[in-house]
């Protein structure tokens, strides 16, 4: 055999271990992820019936009942986080990556970056000692505060990053015909990234439908329908807590049923935004 030949059988089975250990590493990785997603299915799944989502938590001692009023109240506090945390993120975005090499831009990419690493937990205490103690009540808008606030971050990056991704030329093209800087921002620039940034706020609102430590100290829990945003109000990952804690085998076994209808959801969004990426990639 020649040198030719034996670096060639070498390069040839490096290359075959380096592939087997990814696939080693693929499947030590996915099979935590399988055995979550069936351990939660098969506790889970006994639970889930129409009265789960229409009908009020029963009282101690006696059994069925459901989690409307956890499902309606989580709806809620995402809502709001949205609509707090969404707008500016974007608008925050937009400023880093048209106005990203001021010193003031730069600081806000950097408390952007510190604020994605900052726990939940921290954050809920900050919202208690700013809006429950002032209001001295909890509330859906405490609730949906904090989560705006874990929100902001990943939606301000994404944004940022993605109108980075948008060829200039394009914006040169419209400023050649005369059309106004925050116009082709905005009707340009902006709309091409759209999709994308799309994808970044679903994968925020992924990241915080399964906040429970936040809601403890703002939105606390309600055992019964919360019809305003100024009250108490339950929510799926507050009634998964309090329900697997209890010593109430019928407790528990709603507890399984809300974790799963909790991550088939989140489940879902990261689905659809990765399905939305691949609809992108193959547009283009």
């Amino acid at each position: 055999m020649n040198l030719g030949s034996a670096t060639y059988v070498r390069r040839h089975l490096t290359d075959r271990v380096v592939r087997s250990l990814c696939v080693l590493g693929t499947i030590v990785a996915l099979v935590p992820l399988f055995s979550v997603l069936w351990y939660v299915l098969v506790r889970g799944i006994g639970g889930i019936n129409l009265d789960f989502f229409t009908e009020l938590p029963k009282p101690v001692g006696e059994s069925g009942g459901g989690m409307g009023n956890a499902v309606l109240g989580t709806l809620k506090l995402v809502g709001l986080a949205g609509l707090f945390g969404i707008p500016p993120g974007v608008l925050a975005g937009i400023y880093l990556a048209e106005f990203g090499h001021s010193k003031f831009a730069r600081a806000v990419r950097f408390a952007a970056d510190v604020m994605s690493g900052v726990p939940s937990i921290t954050v809920g205490l900050f919202v208690y000692s700013l809006v429950v103690v002032t209001t001295k009540h909890f509330s859906a808008l405490a609730g949906g505060f904090a989560l705006a606030i874990l929100m902001l971050p990943m939606v301000t990056r994404t944004t940022e990053e993605l109108l980075k991704l948008v060829p200039e030329s394009l914006r040169e093209a419209a400023l050649g015909l005369g059309v106004p800087k925050w116009r082709a921002t905005l009707r340009i620039m902006l709309r091409t990234a759209l999709p994308g940034i799309a994808v970044g706020i679903m994968l925020s609102v992924a990241r915080v439908a399964g906040e429970t430590a936040p809601l403890l100290f703002t939105a606390f829990n309600n055992r019964f329908w919360s019809t305003g945003v100024n009250e108490p109000t339950a929510s799926l990952s507050v009634n998964i807590y309090t329900n697997a804690v209890s010593p109430y085998e019928d407790w528990h076994r709603q507890a399984w049923a809300a974790a799963l209808v909790l991550l088939m959801t989140v489940l879902v969004l990261n689905v659809s935004a990765r399905f939305l990426v691949r609809t992108r990639v193959r547009a283009r």
